[in-house]
């Protein structure tokens, strides 16, 4: 079974392309569960997200082509929201969804994967950098919000790489991930960026198979060709670790398929 549940839409204002468009290219893709997970709204960094009085236009969207759909492909609604401490909305945790993603995409208020933005590496220490970033990926597991991690080590998105050991600065964050039991997700979109490696990298996927952590799959598509980006590619980096299972959601409950 092919799962991608990772995606985006125009709503975000960061993407192209019509849901519509993303499914069609996912049923000619082979993939079976399709899930939409936007960027949900908050009071912060507005022009790269929804606005709140969107959600249920988004919501009503979805659903209508979970429905036109479903003799087809089983299609997803969720949501990515931010963990970012002061910002995360009740409005949007309360939502009806399949699942909600949570990813770290700021370290205070510097959005480290925005190129708008690249330059806040060069006056920072690196490690520190990256062991506050793991830092913040253990407080998200602890805060039992979620049901995925999104792309666990997005801040080597860039290239600038830690001088310490990945696996010792990542470990506290694996341990509270499997401790609450979350689905970390591999995500395909660094295969598209400067470091041209899917999320996790080597290191971590191998802390990961070790805990026997859970794992799903996810393009982050942001416009139509990138639905199924890598998708034999991710799904082979995965086998190598030893999974052979993925995680689907429905009303928040989780199911292990064969992929």
């Amino acid at each position: 079974m092919r799962i991608d549940l990772h995606n985006h839409t125009p709503l975000c204002n960061h993407a192209s392309g019509t849901p519509k468009a993303y499914i069609q290219q996912a049923i000619n893709n082979n993939i079976d569960h399709f899930g939409f997970s936007d960027h949900a709204p908050m009071h912060f960094d507005q022009k790269y997200r929804m606005d709140f009085t969107q959600m249920p236009l988004y919501e009503r969207d979805i659903l209508h082509l979970k429905e036109q759909f479903k003799d087809q492909i089983t299609i997803l609604l969720g949501y990515e929201v931010d963990f970012l401490d002061g910002y995360i909305d009740e409005s949007v945790l309360r939502r009806e969804v399949d699942y909600l993603i949570g990813s770290v995409h700021f370290l205070g208020k510097w959005g480290f994967d925005n190129p708008e933005f690249i330059g806040g590496f060069a006056s920072k220490d690196i490690d520190h950098i990256w062991q506050e970033y793991f830092d913040s990926i253990e407080a998200l597991a602890n805060s039992g919000l979620f049901q995925i991690v999104g792309h666990l080590d997005l801040i080597k998105v860039f290239k600038f790489l830690p001088k310490k050991d990945v696996r010792l600065i990542a470990k506290n964050a694996i341990k509270a991930i499997k401790k609450a039991d979350l689905v970390v997700e591999i995500n395909a979109a660094g295969l598209r960026k400067p470091i041209s490696e899917a999320y996790p990298s080597c290191p971590l996927m191998e802390l990961l198979s070790e805990q026997e952590i859970p794992i799903t799959f996810g393009s982050d598509a942001h416009e139509v060709l990138h639905v199924g980006f890598a998708q034999e590619e991710i799904l082979a980096y995965a086998k190598n670790y030893g999974y052979k299972k993925c995680a689907t959601f429905s009303n928040k409950e989780r199911k292990m398929v064969n992929f």
